[in-house]
């Protein structure tokens, strides 16, 4: 045996010997996403929309731009009542375009598909569906009701991908939107870089699960925890968004 490898492997930190099972690039199953925790509940009668967003949404459904306060991702809204069952939102900031969604609600009222268009960062398009767990105000528009997301049929690329690397104490990340940033364990909160909303995360490791706060205006947003498969080539994420209590989990593989 050598004496000298023994001695340098012993005085080494842990992190340097073996890689971390996080470290690497991951992509998105979108045929495993699902929902969880409270439903998205949207009321849609008598020429208004609401729904329970974070901060809650309530305007006109005529069609016309509509103020929109406390978001940064947006400063108007417009929802337009294509027909019974077909519901448009677009929403501006700066008068610009930065998200449309197409609701198309199933005769039956039991699901809805959605397709959603989103220019904050790199333009990405979602098709997905919702399941019905609550039923709307009689005389409502079909989309009116409490919904659950059941899954994606397709999302755009670059939604899809993330690499980690834990060198130490400190946790990197880059996406395909172009976002990125580098956080202390258990440290303050760090920029986002590339971010057109300017959040902020935290990042600190409990048992086996990675877990990231994201903060927006120094509140936290959302919290996701991670944890990888005994065999290194599944990532699960279950993230919990604080304002609403609405989650979403993501299963991604290794490549």
């Amino acid at each position: 045996m050598n004496i000298t490898w023994v001695v340098t492997a012993f005085l080494l930190p842990l992190p340097l010997m073996a890689a971390s099972a996080f470290d690497g690039t991951w992509k998105i199953d979108v045929s495993k996403v699902h929902g969880s925790g409270a439903a998205e509940v949207i009321t849609l009668k008598d020429g208004m929309y609401t729904c329970n967003c974070a901060p809650p949404i309530r305007v006109t459904s005529d069609g016309t731009d509509q103020p929109i306060s406390g978001r940064r991702d947006m400063d108007t809204m417009a929802v337009k009542i294509v027909d019974d069952h077909t519901v448009e939102q677009t929403a501006k900031k700066d008068g610009k375009v930065v998200y449309t969604r197409t609701y198309t609600v199933s005769p039956d009222g039991k699901t809805a598909a959605f397709v959603a268009e989103s220019d904050r960062g790199k333009h990405a398009t979602f098709h997905g569906t919702l399941t019905r767990v609550g039923s709307g105000a009689p005389g409502s528009n079909a989309l009116a009701g409490s919904w659950q997301i059941a899954g994606y049929q397709s999302v755009s690329e670059s939604k899809l991908t993330s690499t980690y690397k834990v060198d130490g104490d400190t946790v990197s990340m880059s996406d395909g939107e172009g976002e990125s940033y580098t956080a202390k364990l258990g440290g303050n909160p760090v920029e986002i870089k590339g971010d057109p909303d300017h959040h902020t995360i935290a990042v600190k490791m409990v048992g086996n699960t990675l877990q990231e706060t994201d903060y927006t205006h120094g509140k936290v947003n959302s919290i996701s925890k991670m944890t990888v498969s005994s065999d290194g080539k599944q990532m699960t994420t279950v993230t919990t968004y604080k304002p609403t209590n609405r989650g979403i989990t993501l299963v991604a593989y290794k490549q």
